[in-house]
């Protein structure tokens, strides 16, 4: 009977229920009517326990991170610095956008944060160039979905958690992913341009200028190396490292650029922690999920009907690519890969597919579906930045969804674009 709790929990989805509620409710009435109130107990205390979790603590830290810099104005020196490099080209202030959200995704690792931040800032400045709203809000939601892919990022966090693999390899495995998609997005935007006829948002910046950009953007720029620095000189973990990347965010913002002041602090906490909580909320509901999937003994039978489908991994990994997109249409990244990561990891790697590999492409993969359609979570907070209806955005993200598509099957079939630079550094085999 319980292997009727995720049918269930597709239905609470489709019927409006928040992700929480549902995680916790389907398996939670299955259990109930199976007379099983011994594990339902679990069930729930399981939610506190999933939560309560050391490696974890540095999801708050770094979305702490990212709100004092958003909050201090470096966004603006990013995008300041993003113009100096690519503002002269066709289609200027959308490859300005794109390059601004891989250099943000260095601070906050948050898609949503991402949308926000760059888009309540860019979205009405591409309008006054020329670029429709559907258009401006589609290449702010196609470009935040980098952020949890270049380090630091909080569903790989979740991943190494659940998996029992290293935070620092999967941070390392990220980046070429990460900048191929942003060098995508990059390329179709250029493309759209010369047909659309979109401006360049400025004239070609000279080399003092762009030296000045560059010094502006120094201290933001310095935060992902002093993070990955830090983690791979083994002078501290990636949970510490989070707690100095806020550290480093304060006394950047407070002191050195002088952006930020103490009367700001209590608003910065209070929207760290609301989000923090939401995402933590969620890992806690969804571990508790999946003690019920040990329960009915669903991994075993899904991975027996997986197999049985073929015995070539390259077939399994298109069909898997094809199962977690239609997955990330529905559920958010950090739920799906609790769920789903104890179940297929272990097959893969049975297969020869090196863990580290198949986290990226689970991750990456996830991390898109955060801009699909239906229900993309950065599709509703690009409508709501935007003002745009969130069908006329997901229409006109299509073209930048077919980049992030075909980079992901290229992930997929060339495992030296994850493995290159953590073997390189010598973290994994």
């Amino acid at each position: 009977m319980l292997v009727w709790f995720l049918p269930l929990f597709l239905l609470f989805l489709m019927l409006g229920l928040p992700v929480f509620f549902g995680l916790l409710a389907a398996p939670g009435l299955l259990l109930w009517a199976n007379g099983q109130e011994r594990d339902l107990a679990l069930l729930y205390r399981n939610v506190y326990n999933g939560m309560d979790s050391f490696p974890l603590m540095a999801i708050p830290f770094f979305m702490l991170a990212g709100e004092m810099m958003n909050r201090g104005g470096i966004t603006m020196r990013l995008v300041e610095f993003s113009q100096a490099m690519v503002g002269h080209l066709k289609g200027g202030l959308a490859q300005v956008n794109i390059l601004s959200s891989m250099l943000f995704a260095g601070l906050s690792g948050s898609a949503v944060a991402d949308t926000s931040a760059l888009g309540s800032m860019l979205i009405p400045a591409m309008e006054k160039e020329g670029y429709s709203r559907r258009f401006s809000a589609a290449v702010t939601a196609a470009s935040s979905v980098i952020g949890p892919i270049i380090p630091p990022s909080g569903i790989m966090i979740i991943y190494a958690y659940v998996m029992g693999e290293s935070v620092a390899a999967l941070f390392l495995a990220g980046i070429v992913p990460g900048v191929l998609v942003g060098v995508g997005l990059m390329m179709v935007t250029s493309y759209m341009a010369k047909g659309a006829d979109f401006p360049a948002s400025r004239d070609r910046a000279t080399w003092p200028e762009k030296g000045q950009a560059s010094l502006k953007a120094f201290f933001p720029l310095l935060t992902p190396v002093i993070i990955l620095g830090g983690i791979l000189g083994g002078i501290f973990t990636p949970t510490e490292a989070s707690a100095v990347a806020v550290a480093y965010a304060f006394v950047v913002s407070l002191f050195i650029l002088k952006s930020m002041s103490l009367s700001d602090l209590p608003r910065v906490l209070l929207k760290a922690s609301l989000t923090s909580s939401v995402v933590l909320l969620l890992v806690g509901a969804a571990m508790a999920f999946k003690t019920v999937v040990s329960l009915s003994h669903a991994p075993e039978t899904l991975a027996e009907y997986i197999l049985s489908l073929s015995q070539n991994p390259l077939i399994l990994l298109f069909l898997i690519n094809l199962l977690l997109f239609v997955v990330g249409m529905f559920l958010d990244a950090g739920p799906a890969i609790i769920i789903l990561g104890p179940i297929l990891a272990p097959i893969f790697t049975d297969l020869g597919i090196h863990p580290v590999h198949f986290a990226i492409i689970m991750s990456v993969n996830l991390t898109v579906g955060l801009a699909t359609p239906p229900m993309g979570l950065v599709l509703f907070v690009a409508s709501s930045v935007s003002g745009e209806r969130v069908e006329a955005i997901a229409r006109a993200i299509l073209p930048f969804l077919a980049i992030e598509i075909a980079v992901i099957f290229l992930i997929t079939y060339v495992p030296a674009i994850s493995l290159f630079v953590p073997r390189f550094f010598g973290f994994i085999n």
